[in-house]
């Protein structure tokens, strides 16, 4: 119930406050007087919301601040609701509660990013937001009419509202977020939730049918592995019986490689003493033949010494000689005789001394010189047979080396050096340097080579009757059989493992669908109360419209009845979109566009009234009517007031307060008015005065 609306500097009013009780009160005055503006105080202050073109207009002119206050009662609570408008357009609210007196704060502002809505938290406390209530308690200025002429859908969704059914919406809404969160929550925990059961049951079927293809796959695979495991068997049966042939095989065919590699070795080895031998026969031979001159050699050596120290001895004489010859010879060159006298003593000279005459030295000396190069060419011959005597005693001397390091002193020596060359030539001849088939005893060269070859017989005994290319066969075949067997093992394995998954998933979804038909029970228990309870077109709803419908026709009957129309019922149909209203005159249904407008006015009243009237009971109980006699002739217009007065009076619980807006003020003289303000306009603002 509205207690009082205080308005400043809010469009025409300066300062105004009005004060509300329950009855009826009637705002009279001029068009223009301002009392529209009790109507965009009320919805501004509860909302923000109001019927002008701009918030930043319902500042009175010349003010810079404004404010609507509206204070309410609901059920015993009482409300304070205050929104303040700037020059700027912005707006400020709060809403409070009142406790003893102390104002508490609810809600303020409309920081809806936070959760914060003092709008909502209104809303929340009346039930009805702006739009509902402007069609349910308000009736503008020639808006009466609009009841019977707004949408069916429309006029379906305000009667919804009013008879609460709208929170049934939230209920519906409210359990498909409960379905929604359980199914989510049964998601989480199964990765399914029971819209998934189709899918799932199928999914089963078709690992039920994987299986079943899959378990004849592994039969045959497990039977092929068995007879591939027999053949393997006896396979490695047979290769393991001849594995030691095998194996003697190789090692005959060593031993063969050894006594090839033995006698090659031998013979190379035979070749090489052969070849020192001859080289020793050889070497010794030339020794011998050298060495049988040394008697010789030593002899001319003796003589070429010999003749060497002569042939020095006379150049040594010749040599001296000359030089005494020269030295007569410069002795000469100066005893010249001067006219026949001797140039040291002037005496009288016939003849020199032949020692002194220059004749007689030169011949001597050419003889000398001549004497002299006939030794140095002995000499020369001389030195040069000394040098091949000097060759040949070398060659003499390594020869006695050559035959004292071959241990050969005679003849005798190398005449059985030869004999054994004879001998290593005839063995060499006749060692093989291939091994063939047959008799190996003639391979036998020594003790060794003899060993070897009885070892080469046992084996050949041994391994008589195997083909190594037979047995070669086998171990390809076994081994093939193996890889068989193993692609065998991974084919079996595979087939095991997706029977293990597909089996595993199998149950695992069968447990999943086990749970998932518990849920999907909970859930249609769920989705039965949500469409049966709270759908606003289900029979819980429904059979509440119908009876609230029911309702509201009845007493809108009763109110018309009173207009003095020819209408004298009213029925409200719930259809499954909307809701038809329907006018019945006696046994005629009347169409609401066949109605007059004083007709329609009152049907539209009518209606509003019995609305009110249904409403009386919930947290909204007042309704404003603005101009609501126009289109009424002056009876009607009385009639409307008596109507008004008779409705509060009859039901006073039913609706709180009737606020009238209007400019015939003669239409309320000798009626049981609770209160009335007389609104005027003066150039200070709107001035409004109980009457």
């Amino acid at each position: 119930m509205l207690q009082s609306v205080e308005l400043e500097n809010f469009l025409s009013h300066k300062n105004t406050k009005l004060t509300f009780d329950r009855g009826v009160t009637v705002f009279v005055g001029q068009n223009g007087a301002g009392k529209s503006s009790i109507i965009d105080a009320i919805t501004f202050a509860l909302f923000g919301e109001h019927l002008r073109k701009s918030t930043k207009g319902l500042l009175r002119r010349g003010s810079n601040q404004a404010y609507a206050k509206v204070e309410f009662s609901i059920q015993n609570r009482q409300f304070e609701a205050v929104r303040k408008i700037d020059s700027k357009g912005t707006v400020g609210a709060v809403l409070h509660e009142k406790i003893n007196g102390e104002l508490i704060p609810l809600a303020a502002g409309e920081r809806k990013q936070f959760g914060e809505s003092m709008t909502k938290t209104i809303e929340s406390l009346i039930g009805l937001d702006f739009e509902k209530l402007k069609v349910a308690s308000i009736v503008q200025q020639g808006e009466l009419q609009t009841i019977i002429e707004a949408d069916p859908k429309k006029f379906k969704e305000l009667v919804n509202a009013i008879i609460g059914i709208d929170k049934l919406d939230m209920a519906f809404e409210s359990m498909k977020k409960t379905i929604d969160y359980f199914r989510a929550t049964v998601r989480t925990r199964l990765d399914y939730d029971d819209t998934n059961m189709d899918t799932l049951q199928n999914r089963v079927g078709t690992l039920s049918k994987e299986i079943s293809s899959l378990e004849p796959q592994k039969k045959k695979l497990e039977s092929d592995k068995v007879s591939q495991e027999q053949e393997f068997v006896l396979l490695q049966k047979n290769i393991e019986s001849e594995t030691p042939k095998e194996a003697k095989i190789k090692e005959l065919e060593n031993k063969k490689d050894d006594l090839l590699r033995y006698l090659r070795n031998s013979i190379v080895s035979m070749k090489r003493e052969l070849s020192e031998k001859e080289r020793k026969f050889a070497e010794c031979t030339n020794s011998l033949s050298i060495l049988s001159l040394k008697s010789q050699v030593e002899s001319d050596m003796r003589q070429a010494q010999s003749d060497i120290d002569r042939i020095n001895a006379e150049s040594k004489k010749t040599g001296e000689m000359i030089a005494t010859i020269r030295g007569q010879q410069d002795i000469a060159n100066k005893l010249h005789l001067v006219d026949g006298k001797c140039p040291v003593c002037d005496s009288k000279v016939d003849k020199l001394n032949p020692l002194f005459d220059e004749k007689h030295i030169t011949s001597e000396l050419e003889s000398l010189k001549k004497k002299t190069e006939l030794l140095a060419k002995d000499n020369i011959t001389i030195q040069s047979k000394k040098k091949e005597l000097d060759m040949k005693i070398s060659q003499i001397t390594k020869a006695e080396g050559v035959l004292s390091l071959n241990n050969i002193k005679s003849q005798n020596d190398l005449v059985n050096l030869g004999e054994e060359i004879s001998k290593l030539q005839v063995s060499t001849k006749d060692i093989p340097l291939e091994i063939s088939s047959g008799n190996l005893v003639q391979y036998a060269i020594d003790e060794y080579s003899t060993d070897i070859i009885k070892s080469i017989s046992t084996l050949v005994q041994e391994t008589q009757g195997f083909d190594v290319n037979n047995f070669r066969n086998l171990k390809l075949k076994l081994d093939q059989q193996r890889r068989t067997l193993s692609t065998l093992d991974q084919d079996i394995g595979s087939v095991n493992t997706k029977l293990n998954l597909y089996k595993d998933e199998s149950a695992k979804i069968s447990s999943i669908l086990s749970e998932l038909q518990d849920v999907k029970q909970y859930v249609s228990s769920l989705e039965t109360i949500r469409s049966q309870i709270y759908n606003r077109d289900g029979p819980v709803a429904t059979s509440l419209r119908s009876w609230a419908l029911g309702m509201i026709s009845q007493k809108a009957s009763e109110y018309l009845s009173t207009f003095n129309v020819k209408i004298q019922r009213i029925t409200l149909e719930d259809k499954s979109r909307d809701i038809t209203i329907t006018c019945h005159a006696g046994n005629l249904e009347l169409d609401l566009e066949s109605l007059s407008g004083g007709e329609k006015v009152s049907v539209a009243l009518a209606l509003r009234l019995g609305m009110a009237h249904f409403m009386g009971s919930s947290n909204l109980n007042f309704i404003i009517l603005d101009e609501p006699t126009t289109h009424l002739d002056q009876e009607r217009r009385k009639s409307l007031v008596n109507v008004l007065v008779q409705a509060f009076e009859s039901n006073i619980d039913a609706i709180s307060q009737f606020i009238i807006i209007t400019h015939d003020s003669e239409i309320f003289e000798n009626s049981n008015i609770d209160a009335i303000y007389d609104f005027k306009s003066t150039p200070e603002g709107t001035v409004v005065t109980p009457i």
